[in-house]
């Protein structure tokens, strides 16, 4: 094709036309003569980051502009560096790093996060202050955060708590003309409202009512850790909800397990990386689950069923037989004590002892409790199947009526699933 912009064709399903893409990029950078500064500061991008045996943390870092040399000291998001040492993708150690070079770099004091950007600082000192100073904003950042939270609360509740002196003056109002004759009927109270009912309490107590799960991720890798987090927090979460307070590259701590403990039955997901045993006996005794992973979708199907196990389930009722109070008599106990037998058939399925009871009286339930003996002319039977008749009483009831309508209920528990 004619013209100054040059037009390749490729398939990314097919994979066809890029090498010829990558090969007029590089033609056209060479004609045009761009060539990135190689005598300024570096600048770069954390590709990856992980905790290595014997090397200590470890960043994979793409140069931009400028050369990364070993000795020089760099800043990344809250961690720095004095490079110790470098290798390429080979693992090949290199002195330098040019731009368009991805090297590895050992000597982090902070295990950076992947996304960072990587400067070039002048001195130790001048690294340090410009964490010191990255720390200090977050810390600002995440107070100012919680105090628009706490600013918000607020003014739900004066707008609230002046809804409700407006309420009550309008009342007194209409009650003063009820009085003097200017109203027919009297005013009904203004309903009183909890502290947690605001405007949007409906959402809000939805929410709270939703069990939360506290979670810590732990990875060998940054990159990979940030990829659990993204794929937990896409898991269905409208019956119970996973919380990440915390993720990092390493193996689990102690204090990993304090912090998802917390009064809560936690959750502790590593991936690639191991727990000791210290660590996973105060794992048992703060009742925090340490869930151990090598692939991911295997941790999002335990996950899921594990989420699942936590749900309260289902509670079905089912009738599994009906029968009709044909007569009621009293019957001397041991004691001299009196009590009252319905005298019953069976109509439909079986009346077993072991289980729940209703009585209906004209279609309305006026009982709902266990059996406290289920007889058949004089001996006890655990149930009576259609047709038969039989004797009954009910524990803690005995105002049990002819043409009373019984039913045997039988509940199944049926697990919940996320939605």
């Amino acid at each position: 094709m004619g013209g100054d912009i040059q037009s390749v064709e490729i398939s990314a399903l097919k994979g066809t036309g890029v090498d010829e893409l990558a090969e007029n990029i590089a033609t056209l950078a060479e004609v045009l003569d761009l060539r990135a500064e190689v005598d300024i500061p570096v600048q770069a991008t954390v590709i990856e980051s992980q905790l290595e045996r014997g090397r200590g943390n470890v960043a994979s870092v793409l140069i931009k502009r400028g050369t990364l040399n070993v000795g020089d000291i760099i800043v990344a998001g809250t961690a720095w560096c004095k490079v110790r040492s470098m290798t390429d993708d080979h693992g090949r150690p290199v002195k330098s790093a040019s731009p368009a070079t991805a090297v590895r770099v050992m000597g982090w004091k902070e295990i950076p996060l992947a996304g960072d950007m990587v400067l070039q600082a002048e001195t130790e000192s001048h690294a340090k202050d410009v964490v010191t100073n990255r720390v200090e904003k977050r810390k600002s950042r995440d107070k100012l955060q919680a105090i628009s939270a706490m600013n918000e609360v607020r003014r739900e509740t004066n707008e609230r708590e002046s809804g409700e002196r407006a309420e009550e003056k309008a009342h007194r109002k209409a009650v003063w003309e009820y009085h003097h004759g200017i109203r027919s009927t009297m005013p009904d109270p203004p309903a009183r409202k909890n502290a947690s009912d605001t405007s949007c309490s409906v959402t809000t107590s939805e929410t709270s009512s939703i069990p939360i799960v506290p979670v810590v991720i732990k990875g060998d890798v940054s990159g990979t850790v940030e990829a659990v987090a993204g794929a937990l927090k896409q898991l269905p979460d409208k019956k119970i909800r996973i919380n990440v307070i915390s993720t990092g590259v390493g193996p689990v701590t102690e204090s990993d397990v304090v912090m998802a403990g917390s009064g809560t039955q936690g959750l502790i997901v590593a991936f690639n990386v191991k727990a000791d045993k210290k660590t996973l006996t105060a794992a048992k005794r703060e009742k925090v689950e340490v869930m151990s992973f090598r692939v991911i979708y295997k941790l999002l199907e335990d996950i899921e069923k594990l989420l699942t196990s936590r749900l309260e389930p289902l509670r079905i009722e089912e009738v599994q037989g009906e029968a009709v109070v044909q007569e009621v008599f009293e019957v001397t106990l041991k004691g001299n004590k009196l009590a009252k037998v319905a005298g019953s058939r069976v109509t439909v399925g079986t009346i077993a002892k072991n289980s729940k009871a209703r009585l209906l009286r004209n279609d309305k339930e006026v009982f709902t409790g266990d059996i406290s003996s289920l007889r058949n002319i004089k001996h006890d039977i655990a149930e009576a199947a259609k047709g038969q008749e039989f004797g009954v009483c009910f524990a803690g009831f005995s105002d049990v009526r002819e043409g009373d309508i019984i039913h045997s209920l039988r509940y199944k528990e049926i697990p919940q699933k996320l939605v």
